[in-house]
């Protein structure tokens, strides 16, 4: 993302990619170690994004938005809003409400009052010379273990699910997920959507 991003001209296309990852913890530039707990024997690696501490694993679609923001006329708020929309308008698609949480970027299921309740979204990114990197991690069928290990976002005790953990049986599979959201993703920084 980094060699991406240093080499892009005003002519380079945006790109999105969906990945899967090992178990890895990520620190965000903002991160403070004392939100790690116990993370045994999975790896911690300092990132460049934004935020504070996540776990990224198997089961989860990670969309990294390699995006030239000034050609797209985006500031990194408006940034990132287009990104929990994308995860909103996906989780809607599949039956299910999630909102914004102000103040904390990421996508949650709304709670029975319309509040945000569990986090099923994280958000970090990383602008360089106007372009981003880094991106969004949608939880869809994970072991959510790893996120008791720390305060997810540097949040104690905030509650992590998963796709699978809402929609059981009825949960799409990965690549599914991973298709809906790059599409999802396109169409709104495009404008299309």
């Amino acid at each position: 993302m980094r060699a991406f991003t240093a080499s892009r001209e005003a002519g380079t296309r945006d790109e999105i990619w969906l990945v899967e990852h090992e178990p890895v913890f990520t620190l965000g530039l903002a991160a403070r170690r004392e939100h790690l707990i116990a993370t045994g024997n999975i790896p911690v690696v300092q990132t460049e994004r934004g935020g504070q501490v996540t776990y990224h694993g198997p089961g989860q679609v990670l969309a990294y938005a390699l995006i030239d923001l000034r050609r797209h006329g985006l500031m990194v708020r408006d940034f990132v809003r287009v990104i929990e929309q994308a995860v909103i308008e996906v989780l809607a698609g599949l039956g299910l409400t999630a909102v914004r949480r102000e103040g904390a970027p990421g996508v949650y299921l709304s709670g029975p009052g319309g509040e945000a309740g569990a986090k099923i979204a994280s958000i970090g990114i990383k602008v360089s010379r106007g372009c981003t990197y880094h991106g969004v991690a949608l939880n869809v069928a994970m072991d959510l273990e790893p996120f008791g290990r720390i305060d997810p976002c540097g949040y104690p005790g905030l509650a992590v699910t998963d796709l699978r953990s809402l929609l059981g049986p009825a949960a799409p599979a990965m690549e599914t997920v991973a298709t809906l959201l790059g599409e999802k993703l396109a169409d709104l920084i495009e404008g299309k959507a």
